[in-house]
């Protein structure tokens, strides 16, 4: 079933919008990953002309988030198990040292994060579950003290976003997100350094685990389905 896209307002410019709203689009799973992407059908969608959305195909292209589709045209990257690892172990490794360091200054999480973040899991909202896990990561970089983690972090956004997107799509482990990241914050106000490391590194490797499992599954049910059908 093709995406739902909102209608963008009248403005002059409108390839910024149309690109949020495809990365937006992109990383809650609404465009699923190898789902092929038709500017035309795209410009009706949003209400505005081929041009900015042509445009924003580029940017998401450069971005690594659209690929060349087999044959012609564009389709969604598809999440792929290796890059996910990368990403991953280059996460894990900016978490645990962020909350090594917020630790040793006995940093005292936001606990509105975590209220707000229980709340918007047991709801449907791809996006806004996106937006809460990032800003309680966010919180747990600035609380470091070291803005290089945040830049580096942020050096990757586009894809992280991407990937805890998948992750929230697994319904059975949304509690377990906040119940991880509740214990995160509790050792960090409590100055325990190792804890802090050690439960932030086993909350990244939790989610890749989880998430490799559920596309392994995923392709398993699909390629059962063809046969059937065949």
């Amino acid at each position: 079933m093709p995406a739902k896209l909102l209608k963008i307002q009248a403005r002059t410019d409108y390839v910024d919008e149309v690109y949020r709203v495809l990365l937006d689009a992109i990383s809650e799973g609404s465009i699923a990953p190898g789902t092929r992407i038709v500017q035309e059908d795209i410009a009706e969608q949003l209400a505005v002309s081929r041009s900015p959305v042509l445009q924003a195909f580029r940017m998401l292209k450069k971005d690594g988030l659209v690929e060349d589709a087999p044959g012609r045209g564009l389709q969604v990257t598809p999440l792929d198990a290796k890059r996910i690892g990368h990403l991953y172990e280059l996460r894990g490794a900016l978490d645990g040292l962020a909350a090594r360091l917020a630790a040793r200054q006995r940093t005292k999480i936001d606990k509105s994060l975590v209220t707000t973040g229980r709340k918007l899991a047991k709801g449907n909202d791809i996006r806004a579950m996106i937006d809460a896990d990032m800003a309680f990561h966010i919180a747990v970089y600035t609380a470091s003290g070291n803005p290089l983690i945040l830049e580096n972090a942020r050096l990757h956004w586009l894809h992280l976003r991407r990937v805890m997107g998948a992750v929230h799509q697994v319904v059975g482990q949304r509690k377990t997100v906040w119940d991880e990241h509740a214990a995160i914050a509790e050792a960090i106000a409590q100055g325990d350094e190792e804890l802090s490391a050690k439960l932030s590194v086993q909350h990244t490797e939790f989610a890749r685990e989880n998430l490799l499992r559920h596309m392994s599954q995923a392709v398993g049910t699909e390629a059962d389905a063809q046969r059937s059908a065949s």
